[in-house]
């Protein structure tokens, strides 16, 4: 199967998001799993790519990279079993300590990111504090022409409204020390992720993330 994303993986979720049901699911296994294999084709290429300029990430298994397409409802209201997308971690999740890539095939919304996403408070500190002693060089990265052009600003979910404890108040970084994740975002159009050259083109995307992630990951080296 060719590692490009295909259009019939792109149909299997839009199928999916209709008839959001064990039964379905259960009766259409076959275009799941050929879609699945249809991401972790594209993911190996990705990662090849990747690793060519980050060598820890061609060390990653294609398999465990991608998310499982079964939801956890038993803490939430939504009770539908299954994710209407493909979800890849490149080193990067919900918790992780370093920052890294990640993934996100579904029509019409798509997306790549880099960063440290909602990391554990004491990583946290330790990346405010690099930001607050390092700012110009912070600055430097997220000013850079190219990543300004794919990266207009950080994702600012979750804000603090004040600068937090144990940092000045009139710290110049202050309100880069409120932000709780530290994450950049590149939204894909659709023709953009079935591209012949898919691969090729998001991991140059990624490429402009490193300098980013590297910064994030300084403490912890």
């Amino acid at each position: 199967m060719s590692a490009n994303i295909s259009t019939k993986t792109f149909d299997f979720i839009k199928k999916l998001t209709k008839n959001n049901n064990r039964e379905w699911f259960n009766e259409n296994k076959n275009l799941y799993t050929e879609s699945q294999q249809n991401v972790i084709s594209f993911l190996e290429e990705l990662i090849n790519k990747m690793g060519e300029f980050d060598e820890e990430l061609a060390k990653l298994d294609p398999k465990k990279a991608l998310f499982r397409i079964y939801r956890d409802t038993r803490f939430s209201k939504d009770k539908i079993p299954y994710k209407t997308n493909f979800g890849a971690s490149l080193g990067m999740g919900k918790g992780s300590q370093k920052g890294g890539y990640y993934l996100h095939i579904e029509p019409g919304k798509s997306f790549l990111a880099g960063g440290i996403y909602m990391p554990e408070s004491s990583v946290l500190k330790e990346v405010r504090k690099e930001i607050s002693l390092y700012g110009d060089d912070f600055i430097k990265i997220i000013n850079n022409k190219d990543f300004k052009k794919h990266f207009p600003e950080l994702d600012q979910d979750d804000k603090l409204k004040k600068v937090p404890q144990g940092f000045e108040k009139e710290d110049p970084m202050g309100e880069y020390l409120k932000l709780k994740s530290f994450i950049v975002v590149y939204n894909l159009k659709d023709e953009e992720v079935l591209d012949e050259n898919a691969a090729k083109n998001m991991s140059e995307i990624f490429k402009v993330m490193k300098p980013f992630n590297d910064f994030l990951n300084t403490p912890f080296l």
